[in-house]
């Protein structure tokens, strides 16, 4: 039984029959290849993001429900990043090994269901009760911590595709158009979910973005496909003629383990995401508490950043690569301090719907660039092929134990500045979030700071 699962998720070999055609023939069929599988993997990490972030958008209803309260969501929420950033760990060393197309589909199919049962259990426990559940926050836990894991299954499997099926030289143009998904998935997540529980409520937001999973897991699927050599084609660095690691793909993740550039931009990577995950985690209740923003209006200005982040994520890799040459330093370092200045721009700026907007633009593209770059391009840069998933790993673990932290401490910051006020038979709660604001711009300051130390690292140095 356990050798036939290992057997199904192994990576494919190559097919028993080589595909021969002209040259102009095996192009095309090339092409049509690298196009399905990119389109395939930047649209299933889409639909993964709308089953990530759809807590972030009913944080408010379910408070107001009375049956949470600020940091039981914040210990809920990080549970999910924290078991997300130990699979990103685990399951990115597992899918330079694997079957990229099943293993990818399997994690969506899984978070999806995770979705559906937490809708499910919220539609049971609303009609119990009305006061906060330490029976229901450790069920919602739970099953938040099982879609973090699921959710660590997506975006390995998605960027081996762009090794697996690109060449060196249009990588990072790829790159960026694929990081799009993070932020497309974003807004989909704010615009739809948000959508869904301004109509019929909070639960069925969960259910919403389980639908939209389960679309996800079909069009991967459909359409992701493994590796060229699985298709009857050499591989793409014959294709290319580049120089083919000949190491073994295990030495050479151990390799990587060792290189202090990759553990650099890693922690970069943790402290730029602690404030990406702040704005998406937290942005819509900051709106609804600090700036008097009804739901329905803080969730289009937050989606605002996750839609302008596509186009940062789309220009960024097209510009290293075009107007850099592939160096990735400059950018990272102007979209960092960009990220800064945006934070306080949105949390000092007043109750301004278009200086907010203004806001979620610059901050929008700036988290684009830096998701591409410090998120993992940076990194992917110095490693061969085969530990494209080792790397991403040790990028994802302390990107998202770094999230999972502020979603605790930022939780805890939110609640120790709560004010009660008692109106007649009324009482009414009001947050504070000076303390957490400060948290999220001294993160985003230190993350382009550590960047800028590895400047002069080389390309393709893995020891």
């Amino acid at each position: 039984m356990f050798q036939s699962i290992i057997s199904f998720y192994k990576k494919s070999k190559p097919a028993t029959q080589s595909y021969e055609a002209d040259e102009q023939t095996t192009n095309r069929y090339l092409t049509r290849l690298q196009w399905s599988s990119f389109l395939a993997g930047t649209i299933g990490y889409s639909l993964y993001y709308v089953c990530r972030t759809s807590l972030n958008v009913v944080k408010k209803p379910i408070m107001e429900s009375g049956l949470l309260d600020a940091q039981h969501l914040g210990i809920i929420g990080s549970t999910l990043l924290f078991a997300y950033a130990i699979g990103k760990l685990v399951n990115g060393f597992l899918a330079d090994h694997a079957n990229i197309k099943r293993f990818m589909a399997t994690g969506l199919a899984i978070s999806a269901l995770a979705n559906l049962l937490v809708g499910l259990l919220g539609l049971s426990f609303a009609a119990q009760t009305t006061t906060a559940s330490i029976s229901l926050a450790l069920s919602f836990a739970t099953l938040w911590a099982f879609n973090g894991w699921s959710q660590s299954m997506g975006a390995a499997p998605a960027i081996i595709a762009l090794s697996r099926w690109f060449p060196l030289k249009k990588r990072g143009t790829f790159y960026g158009f694929f990081s799009a998904s993070h932020n497309l998935g974003e807004f989909l997540s704010f615009i739809f979910v948000g959508a869904i529980v301004s109509v019929v409520g909070w639960q069925y937001g969960f259910i919403g973005a389980a639908l939209a999973g389960a679309l996800g897991t079909l069009v991967i699927i459909l359409f992701l496909h493994d590796s060229p050599e699985s298709k009857g084609l050499p591989s793409i660095e014959e294709m290319a003629a580049e120089t083919k690691n000949t190491e073994d793909t295990s030495k050479t993740q151990r390799m990587v383990l060792r290189n202090p550039n990759v553990w650099l931009l890693a922690l970069a990577s943790a402290f730029m995401y602690i404030s990406r995950y702040a704005i998406n985690g937290w942005g819509v209740l900051f709106l609804q508490e600090v700036k008097g923003y009804s739901l329905e209006t803080a969730t289009q200005i937050i989606s605002i950043n996750a839609l302008l982040g596509v186009f940062g994520t789309i220009f960024s890799g097209w510009m290293s690569d075009r107007l850099f040459r592939g160096n990735r330093h400059w950018p990272a370092l102007l979209f960092g301090i960009l990220n800064s200045l945006s934070l306080i721009l949105f949390l000092y700026s007043g109750n301004s719907l278009w200086v907010n907007a203004l806001a979620m633009i610059l901050f929008g593209i700036a988290i684009g660039v830096l998701i591409c770059f410090v998120g993992g391009l940076m990194a992917v840069d110095l490693v061969p092929r085969n530990a494209t998933g080792a790397t991403l790993g040790i990028v994802g673990i302390a990107s998202y134990v770094a999230a999972g932290l502020q979603d605790i401490v930022s939780g805890t910051l939110i609640e120790n500045g709560k004010t009660t006020i008692v109106s007649g038979t009324t009482t009414i709660a009001q947050y504070d979030f000076t303390s957490a604001g400060l948290f999220w711009i001294a993160a985003s300051i230190i993350s382009f700071v550590l960047a800028a130390l590895t400047w002069n690292a080389k390309k393709g140095k893995i020891g």
